[in-house]
């Protein structure tokens, strides 16, 4: 439970991370920050696959592929959900950092975007917790470190808009801390969730593994695609695919 609870705070602390370093570089360029979120996509597709949905068919027992593959889409469906009730990731990341107005208009859209963000860590903190279910650390560690690295670029993106629309930089360090609480109690409410019933394991790990697949594919892919780093991104992806693959191979 110590480590379910350091590794909590270390997914969600990673947010908070992002945000000092946004407070330190108010003008991070796009191609860096693609190519860091495109390095997380790639360790968090192998993490997604390696240590959730192979874990799932393993534990499914005799309906194990069809226990998974609903996890699957169970988990993308509540994703998908969300977005229809907050506006997408990549669509609010282009907020300009240039200086604007202090208006009510653009504060709202700010607080939009850093709304959508917190309610996408719910998820992601649960497929965190949901790992430990396996008992597998070394799994449950790769996973928890590949949303952790995702989070670092996102705390990092909502701290120039903020400060640019006249909130505080107290009240804006606040929000961000904010976020990244919303994590540390998704992974609890997955830890505990397996651990009062082990007999949800097999379609809660395919569940946690859907939300990474469709936040990937959604979010992250088409953010890192979006400012003319395609080439380099991709190449990042590959590289943190193969880094957690060989991880697992090394330590697993």
């Amino acid at each position: 439970m110590k480590l379910v609870l350091l590794t909590a705070l270390g997914v969600g602390g990673a947010s908070v991370i992002g945000a000092i370093f946004g407070f330190l570089f108010k003008k991070i360029s796009h191609k860096f920050s693609d190519i860091v979120l495109a390095f997380a996509s790639g360790v968090m597709l192998a993490a997604s696959v390696i240590g959730l949905i192979l874990p799932s068919l393993e534990y499914g027992g005799k309906f194990s592929l069809l226990v998974t593959v609903a996890g699957v889409f169970c988990g993308a469906l509540c994703v998908n959900l969300i977005d229809k009730i907050v506006p997408h990731l990549h669509r609010l990341t282009g907020v300009d950092q240039e200086s604007h107005p202090n208006n009510t208009a653009q504060l709202n859209k700010i607080l939009l975007f850093v709304i959508a963000i917190a309610i996408h860590n719910l998820p992601e903190g649960i497929a965190a917790g949901v790992g430990f279910g396996t008992g597998n650390i070394a799994d449950a560690i790769t996973i928890a470190g590949g949303i952790a690295l995702q989070n670092i670029p996102e705390g990092m993106v909502i701290i120039a808009p903020m400060l640019s629309a006249g909130m505080s930089h107290r009240r804006t360090f606040l929000i961000a801390v904010a976020t990244g609480a919303i994590e540390v109690i998704g992974t609890l409410l997955g830890y505990f969730a397996v651990t009062i019933s082990t007999a949800i394991l097999p379609f809660a790990l395919a569940f946690a593994g859907g939300t990474m697949l469709y936040v990937i594919s959604d979010e992250m892919i088409p953010e890192t695609h979006a400012h003319g780093s395609e080439r380099g991104a991709t190449y990042s992806l590959l590289a943190g695919f193969c880094l957690m693959l060989a991880f697992d191979i090394l330590i697993g």
